[in-house]
């Protein structure tokens, strides 16, 4: 069983993010870059998967040439080896989905696992296109996932409860925040990360549909208004939230 992990290498999301000067980038000083939370969540579950069936291969994949330290930290997690395309993704998702999906072809993943979303474009879009371009069945924002017998089930929450869906394999699933927290990387696993096997290739991106224009803060929140003390408030605040917010 071999299980490809897609990371994505983003600002912590603790980090202070200011626009550069040019108005269509963000100023990196002081920014502190880490695997996207939701790749960590991913890269927990193919450990555990492995873990559970006591054999298997874990390959964490990146695209970006600055993302070595991120697939390091992934090594250091206890992935068994690593592989950086090289190239600058941008804003358009498929051009990252086909760098990917070439990669994956080449090396045979049975299963490949990416977050839900990476939190600073917030597209939710690579996954599904990966299996688009694969041709293979995609699960999208899972919370929990079990493997047996060469099938996976996966656990989606959804309004009101649990969704099942079952698959065959190969295929590419998106995983959201689970039940179990990524573990972190010990003294041992960042000694041992040095001597994984660590390739590097020129992506194949292929040109971007898509330019970036500009970036703008969000507009400042409005200062609050008090309506009154207690009890007596309590008709002229509906009137407002009814009248002038009209949300009621």
């Amino acid at each position: 069983m071999r299980i490809a992990v897609c990371i994505k290498r983003v600002p912590d999301t603790e980090s202070r993010i200011r626009i550069a000067d040019d108005g269509n980038s963000i100023d990196p000083t002081g920014v502190k870059y880490v695997v996207g939370p939701y790749g960590e969540f991913a890269l927990e579950t193919a450990l555990r998967l492995r873990e559970a069936a006591g054999e298997g291969e874990v390959v964490v994949i990146s695209v970006g040439a600055a993302a070595a330290e991120q697939l390091r930290a992934g090594l250091a997690m206890g992935a068994d080896r690593a592989i950086l395309l090289k190239g600058e993704p941008g804003m358009d998702g498929l051009a990252t989905a086909r760098a990917l999906a070439a990669e994956l072809n080449e090396i045979g993943a049975d299963l490949v696992l990416t977050g839900m979303k990476a939190t600073d474009d917030d597209q939710q879009q690579v996954g599904p296109m990966i299996a688009t371009l694969l041709g293979i069945p995609c699960i999208t924002v899972v919370a929990s996932l079990d493997l047996a017998d060469g099938r996976i089930e996966a656990h989606r929450e959804v309004d009101g409860g649990v969704e099942h869906v079952e698959s065959s394999l190969p295929a590419v699933v998106s995983i959201t925040k689970t039940g179990y927290d990524p573990r972190l990387a010990s003294l041992k696993g960042i000694m041992a990360a040095r001597k994984k096997p660590f390739e590097e290739k020129d992506a194949q991106l292929g040109e971007s549909r898509i330019r970036l224009l500009g970036l703008t803060y969000p507009p400042e929140r409005p200062e609050g208004r008090i309506v009154g003390n207690g009890a007596d408030a309590v008709p002229e605040l509906v009137r407002l939230l009814r009248e002038e917010a009209r949300v009621i």
